[in-house]
C-alpha cells in the first residue's frame, strides 16, 4: 500500500478533498442566517422582508436537490461538481457585490441551487469506494459536510465583526476557487451508463420512493431527525441570548462547541460497515430523546457546559442516523444512486425545514422548556415508529 493509499479505495488526499468540498459548498446556505439584522438594512430590505435573505437560499437548495442532483445519473460527475462549484462562486461574488435587494436575492437563489453540488460529490465518492468500506467513506465526507454547516454561522459572525458581512462571501468564493482547481486535477471522472432523457430522470426520482420501502422508511427517520436538529439550532440561540444572557459572539462559540457532533460521522460509517446499522439507528434515536431531555434540565440549571454537551449529543445522533441511512440507500441501486439520494435528501430537507418554524413557535409560546419538550416528543415518536414498523428496512443489504 502506498503512502497515499487508503483501505476505502480512495486516496487519503482525495477523500479529504471531497469532504472539504461538501463542507465548503453547504456552508454557503447558512452564512447569512446570523447576519440578517446587518444585511437587511444595508441592502434595503425592510424588517418584515428580511427573512427572504435566508429563505431564497433555502428554496434554491431545495430546487437544486430535486432538479440538479439527479443529473449525477446522467452526466459525467466531475464536470457536474465543477459546474456546481463555479456557480456557487458566482453566487457568492454576486451576494458580496449586491447593493440592492433584487441582486442579493437572485445571487442567493443561485448560491442555494449550486450548493447542492455536495450531493453530487457524495454519490460519486460512494461509487469510487470499495463496497465493504462505503460506510466509512460516507461518514468521512458527511463529517466534512456537518462541519461546514456547524462552522458556517460562527465563521460568518467572526468575519462580520472583523471585516464586515461581505467578507465571508468573498472568502468563500476564494476557498471554492481553490477547491475547483484541486477537483479539476485530482478528482477522477465517472460517466454514468444511464441513457435516459432529463425528464425521465426527474420522473424516476419519485419512482424510487414507490419502489424502495427502505428509502421511504429511512427518509422518514432522517426527516424527523433533521427537523429536531433545526428546532434545536433555532431555539437554543434564543435561549442563550435571552434567559442565559449571552452575547452574539458567545453564541458563536457555543455553535463551535456543538460542531463536535460531526466527529460521530466516521464512527457511524465504521459501525455501518460492520453490519450494525439497526443498533446504530436505535442508539441515534435514543440519543435524540435523551439529548433534548438533558437540554431542558441544563437550561433550567443555567449550565452552559451541560447545554453544550447536549448540543454535541443531538448533532451526533443526527449524524449517526444520516450515515446509516445513506449506507442503506446507496445499496439500493448501482445505476440510480444520484436519484435515490435526491429523493432522500429532498424529503429530508422539505420536512426538516419545518423544524426551524417549530423552534421559533415553541420558544415564543413556552420558552426553551416547550422547545425541548417538542424535540423530545418528536424523537420519541420516530423511535416508536422505528421499533414498530421498520421490519427490515434498516438491515444492511
Amino acid at each position: 500500500m502506498t503512502e497515499n493509499a487508503h483501505p476505502s479505495g480512495l486516496s487519503r488526499p482525495l477523500l479529504l478533498l471531497m469532504s472539504a468540498t461538501c463542507g465548503v459548498l453547504v456552508a454557503n446556505i447558512y452564512y447569512a442566517q446570523t447576519l440578517i439584522d446587518t444585511i437587511g438594512p444595508e441592502i434595503g430590505l425592510s424588517p418584515q422582508s428580511a427573512g427572504l435573505i435566508t429563505t431564497l437560499t433555502q428554496l434554491g437548495y431545495g430546487a437544486g436537490l430535486a432538479l440538479f442532483v439527479p443529473l449525477g445519473d446522467l452526466f459525467e460527475n466531475r464536470r457536474l461538481a465543477l459546474l456546481a462549484v463555479a456557480g456557487t462562486i458566482l453566487g457568492c461574488i454576486g451576494v458580496a457585490l449586491s447593493t440592492g435587494p433584487a441582486t442579493f436575492l437572485l445571487a442567493s437563489l443561485v448560491t442555494g441551487i449550486c450548493a447542492t453540488g455536495a450531493q453530487i460529490v457524495l454519490p460519486l465518492a460512494s461509487h469510487l469506494a470499495r463496497p465493504e468500506r462505503q460506510g466509512s467513506v460516507i461518514g468521512t465526507i458527511m463529517s466534512g459536510l456537518l462541519f461546514g454547516i456547524m462552522l458556517s454561522r460562527p465563521l460568518a459572525s467572526f468575519a462580520a465583526d472583523l471585516a464586515g458581512w461581505r467578507s465571508i462571501f468573498y472568502a468563500s468564493a476564494l476557498a471554492m476557487s481553490a477547491i475547483a482547481l484541486l477537483l479539476l486535477y485530482f478528482c477522477p471522472q465517472r460517466t454514468p451508463e444511464t441513457r435516459l432523457s432529463y425528464s425521465a430522470i426527474i420522473a424516476s426520482v419519485w419512482r424510487q420512493f414507490r419502489q424502495h420501502r427502505s428509502l421511504r422508511m429511512r427518509a422518514l427517520y432522517q426527516s424527523a431527525m433533521f427537523a429536531v436538529f433545526n428546532l434545536f439550532w433555532t431555539a437554543a440561540p434564543l435561549q442563550l441570548l435571552g434567559p442565559m444572557g449571552f452575547s452574539h459572539q458567545q453564541v458563536a462559540w457555543f455553535a463551535l462547541a456543538g460542531a463536535g457532533g460531526a466527529l460521530a460521522a466516521p464512527l457511524a460509517g465504521k459501525l455501518a460497515d460492520h453490519g450494525l446499522i439497526w443498533w446504530t439507528t436505535l442508539g441515534a434515536m435514543l440519543l435524540i430523546v435523551l439529548g433534548f431531555v438533558g437540554a431542558g434540565f441544563a437550561a433550567a440549571a443555567g449550565s452552559f457546559i451541560a447545554f453544550a454537551i447536549t448540543a454535541i449529543l443531538i448533532d451526533a445522533a443526527v449524524q449517526l442516523n444520516q450515515i446509516t441511512g445513506q449506507k442503506i440507500i446507496f445499496a439500493l441501486s448501482q445505476d440510480a444512486r444520484s436519484r435515490v439520494n435526491a429523493a432522500y435528501m429532498t424529503a429530508m430537507f422539505v420536512v426538516g425545514a419545518s423544524g426551524s418554524v417549530l423552534g421559533s413557535a415553541t420558544f415564543e409560546a413556552g420558552g426553551w422548556r416547550l422547545s425541548a419538550a417538542a424535540g423530545a416528543a418528536i424523537g420519541a415518536v420516530v423511535l416508536a415508529a422505528f421499533l414498530l414498523f421498520d421490519r427490515g428496512a434498516s438491515s444492511a443489504e
